[in-house]
């Protein structure tokens, strides 16, 4: 299990809408947004804390917050409390995950089929 808690937040790439990924080293473990379409008189930010592939849909954590200070630190209690939990092949889980998907998106950019394609095909070597 790991024990360090440092995290990172960095900015979502959409320019139209405020929302900050976390991420615990490498791995995004969640994010902090501006809520869309609520009332004025609502929570107007909200966060959610968790990961998949490596954590169960039900071990997600969620909530609200009127600012945006007080969204970060109910992330931070959320995944003080829930990284005890988490095994350490979870992570691994997660980075296979992301590879993948990395590589998939490469391929369709050179146009290339993918592995599973060109087996059914028979035009891989």
């Amino acid at each position: 299990m790991i024990n360090n808690t440092t995290l990172t937040r960095r900015r979502a790439d959409n320019p139209h809408e405020e929302t900050w990924h976390i991420y615990f080293n490498d791995v995004r473990i969640g994010a902090i947004g501006m809520r869309a379409g609520v009332p004025v008189l609502a929570d107007q930010w909200g966060w959610s804390c968790g990961f998949y592939p490596g954590l169960e849909p039900g071990q997600h954590r969620y909530g609200t917050a009127a600012t945006f200070e007080a969204a970060r630190e109910a992330f931070e209690t959320a995944w003080s409390e829930l990284q005890p939990s988490i095994p350490d092949n979870a992570f691994a889980e997660w980075r296979q995950d992301r590879d993948w998907r990395t590589e998939v998106a490469a391929n369709r950019a050179r146009r290339e089929k993918l592995a599973a394609a060109q087996v059914a095909n028979g035009t891989r070597r």
